[in-house]
C-alpha cells in the first residue's frame, strides 16, 4: 500500500503560481510512475502531468504544456507541480496518483494509489 498527501494548494490570482507537492508513504520501495490529475467543478477527473519512475520521461495534457512542470525527487518520496501563468480554468482540485511500474500513462484506471486531492483555485 501507497499513502498520498498532497499540499500546496490555495488561493491564487490569475498569471500567478503554486506548487503542488504530493508526498508518498507506505510501500515506496517499489517503482511506482506519478501522475497528476484535476477535477472542476462538474466535469470528469482529468490526466494533468506525469512522470516516469526514473523522471526522464514526463508527459503533459495540452493544457499546461509550456506553464506547468512535472518532477520528483525519490529520495523524498516527493512529486511536484509547479504551476505558472495559472488561469481561472486551471481552477480545480488536484490529485495525485501513483501507478505500479515505470511507464507513465495518462489513463485515470490505471493508476493504483490516490491522495485525497489539493483545492486550487484561480481568481480572475
Amino acid at each position: 500500500q501507497v499513502q498520498l498527501v498532497e499540499s500546496g494548494g490555495g488561493l491564487v490570482q490569475a498569471g500567478g503560481s503554486l506548487r503542488l507537492s504530493c508526498a508518498a508513504s507506505g510501500r515506496t520501495s517499489s517503482s511506482y510512475a506519478m501522475g497528476w490529475f484535476r477535477q472542476a467543478p462538474g466535469k470528469e477527473r482529468e490526466f494533468v502531468a506525469g512522470i516516469s519512475w526514473s523522471g526522464g520521461n514526463t508527459y503533459y495534457a495540452d493544457s499546461g504544456k509550456g506553464r506547468f512542470t512535472i518532477s520528483r525527487d525519490n529520495r523524498k518520496n516527493t512529486v511536484y507541480l509547479q504551476m505558472n501563468s495559472l488561469k481561472p480554468e486551471d481552477t480545480a482540485v488536484y490529485y495525485c496518483a501513483a501507478r505500479c511500474g515505470i511507464i507513465v500513462t495518462r489513463t485515470e484506471y490505471e493508476y493504483n494509489y490516490w491522495g485525497q486531492g489539493t483545492n486550487v483555485t484561480v481568481s480572475s
